[in-house]
């Protein structure tokens, strides 16, 4: 076990809620607000809060419009998020000894 790779671990995707949300992500690329809320059973604010923290380090894009006069929001894992969501992958790998 390399204990130094404990650094590698982005904080920002570690935490179970945002975690997840990149999981989601990384499969369907693009997700509306309620269909991430149903998903990882989350409360409408809990999953703003975090989907903004995502959205304030660059890794998923959030686009509000309407449909039907009804508020539609779509969140989209970006380049940068795919990128560091594939560290993190790495990262958690080698801590408990994929490879490292």
């Amino acid at each position: 076990m390399a204990l130094g790779d404990l650094g590698k671990i982005d904080e920002v995707i570690h935490g179970r809620m945002r975690l997840g949300i990149m999981v989601y992500l990384a499969d369907v690329e693009t997700a509306d607000f309620t269909e991430l809320k149903t998903v990882l059973e989350a409360t409408q604010g809990n999953l703003s809060v975090h989907l903004k923290k995502l959205e304030e380090a660059g890794f998923v894009a959030i686009d509000k419009s309407f449909k039907d006069n009804k508020p539609l929001t779509r969140v989209t894992i970006t380049a940068a998020g795919r990128k560091a969501f594939a560290a993190y992958l790495e990262a958690l790998g080698a801590l408990i000894g994929g490879k490292g």
